[in-house]
């Protein structure tokens, strides 16, 4: 046995060795390994976990959580490391070694940061990776469950439904999505109408503080478990894992999927749509998502309703006879099944999408994302005006997501998300391109719609969704406490409203040097 672990204690060496030959030339970065095996526990070797440039696995593990192709090029700042954390020592050891030589840390679940924020930083910078932590372990009995950071939204949901025909959580569309991440910043999907957002229905939680130790909610007291539900943890610290609260839901739900071309009527529908969906039983959604194809405006309803095609066709017929739904557009399925078709897959899509992380890794396009919050309905000729702007700015989509029910019964202050009672429905714009040389004219062009959007939506301040990070309503400079306090609140309040003073102040008390940072981070409060 003490042959075998001077063995091992010398295969650790050994590799560390390596690893500060590479990183001789940058004296931060080799203080910073030499740090990390010091810090994290023995029986779980962070050798395994780090990757430096003169690593050949580098790249690719660079490359399989950026989403998004507009940080790929060579203009793109690298990591001096990164470290995909295989145990939870492992974070703290990050946490601590990037605070005592001076490195900024970026957190990465998913890689799903519009700003890529979670991966590319400016200055010396290393990448904490999350995506090893993803274990789920649900309790049917207390109908709760304990889902690692890592782990994607599509595990999470294929784990709760193949332990349960009839629980389910209320989250996003992207079965890609981190939990990490995406909790953190709210977390809506499909239910949000019924049981709100991810972060109504977190009750519990893990985080590594800046001072590297573990807390949970009684440790890290209610005004850090506050600003962790929807303030955005990596601002305050590396969120491990959530305790989340499951929901009931019937053993079959209904979805549907209906078309309409300006044409067949979109605008009169989309009209209508405005009006009726925030309105409708918090067991119905009803998203419309506009397209633009060859100069052709298209509104598309998804729906899912939890409950069956009857009691659904009886609701819409009464209250959206405008839709014209009928038997043949709605498909009764499994509420994972469902959640494949939501996300745009087909009918019969093998369950393996789940959770074999092969078939849905790497970014897909570059892509620009930006939001807005509608308080009033928009009237029929400005839908025509709109259509117009998004031929001309050759946009990808705008989707409609409908607020009301559960979502109008929180009140804004419940979570540092504070989009609640008064809307009617969000805007996502999305702008999809596949080659580097365009992406000044594209980025510009989808800016050029906001612009235009400026009559129809929130103001005072004009609202946005922290999740669809957008660096054009505002970022930090990083000269100064006091800057970044004033420069946060350009884009806080648009995020967090009136929440974003609360938020200042738990990150004064929590990491009052501000070691946690990025470019649109909460910067803490000088009072």
């Amino acid at each position: 046995m003490e042959g075998g672990g001077s063995r091992i204690v010398v295969s650790i060496i050994s590799v560390f060795l390596a690893f500060l030959s590479c990183a001789s030339s940058y004296p931060a970065l080799q203080n910073f390994l030499q740090c990390l095996p010091i810090n994290s526990n023995p029986s779980h070797p962070i050798s395994g976990a780090i990757y430096i440039p003169g690593n050949s696995s580098f790249e690719s593990v660079l490359r399989a959580y950026t989403r998004n192709l507009r940080f790929t090029t060579l203009k793109t700042p690298k990591p001096l490391a990164i470290i995909t954390a295989l145990h939870e020592s492992h974070v703290q050891a990050t946490v601590i070694c990037a605070k005592s030589h001076g490195l900024q840390i970026r957190i990465r679940s998913g890689g799903h940061d519009y700003e890529g924020l979670s991966y590319v930083s400016k200055v010396p910078f290393v990448i904490l990776d999350m995506f090893n932590l993803r274990s789920i372990d649900v309790d049917i009995a207390k109908e709760t469950a304990w889902v690692q950071t890592g782990a994607t939204l599509g595990e999470l949901y294929y784990k709760i439904a193949t332990t349960s025909k009839v629980h389910a959580f209320p989250a996003g569309v992207c079965l890609t999505l981190g939990t990490g991440g995406h909790f953190s910043g709210g977390g809506y999907g499909a239910m949000m109408r019924k049981y709100g957002l991810s972060v109504d229905n977190i009750i519990d939680a893990q985080i590594v503080n800046v001072n590297g130790r573990v807390l949970n909610r009684v440790s890290m007291g209610e005004d850090l478990f506050w600003a962790i539900r929807g303030g955005g943890g990596a601002s305050f610290g590396v969120i491990l894992s959530w305790k989340i609260k499951l929901v009931r839901i019937p053993p079959k739900v209904t979805m549907f999927n209906v078309p309409i071309t300006s044409r067949q009527g979109a605008t009169d529908v989309v009209y209508r749509w405005q009006q009726v969906a925030p309105k409708l039983p918090g067991d119905l959604f009803i998203r419309a998502t506009i397209s633009n194809a060859n100069g052709s405006i298209t509104a598309t309803f998804t729906g899912l309703f939890l409950g069956e095609t009857d009691a659904l066709l009886q609701l819409t017929n009464q209250s959206f006879p405008e839709l014209n739904l009928t038997q043949k557009d709605c498909k009764e399925m499994s509420w994972l099944n469902s959640t494949l078709l939501v996300y745009g897959y087909p009918e019969g899509t093998s369950y393996e999408i789940f959770y074999n992380r092969t078939l849905t890794q790497g970014p897909a396009n570059f892509y620009k994302g930006k939001s807005d919050y509608v308080k009033k309905v928009i009237p029929k000729e400005s839908l025509e005006h709109i259509w117009k702007l998004v031929i001309k700015a050759g946009i990808s989509f705008m989707q409609w997501n409908p607020y009301g029910g559960r979502m109008s019964e929180i009140p804004e202050s419940e979570t540092p998300f504070p989009h609640r009672a008064g809307n009617l429905f969000k805007i996502q714009y999305g702008m999809t391109w596949g080659l580097d040389n365009v992406t000044n004219d594209r980025i510009e062009a989808i800016r050029e719609l906001y612009s235009a959007m400026t009559p129809y939506v929130s103001s005072e301040p004009r609202e946005a969704f922290l999740n669809y990070r957008d660096l054009d309503i505002g970022k930090r400079s990083g000269f100064s406490k006091k800057k970044d306090l004033k420069e946060g609140g350009i884009y806080g309040v648009k995020y967090f409203k009136g929440n974003f003073r609360r938020l200042t102040k738990v990150k004064a008390m929590v990491d009052p040097d501000n070691f946690f940072v990025n470019e649109q981070s909460i910067p803490p409060s000088l009072y």
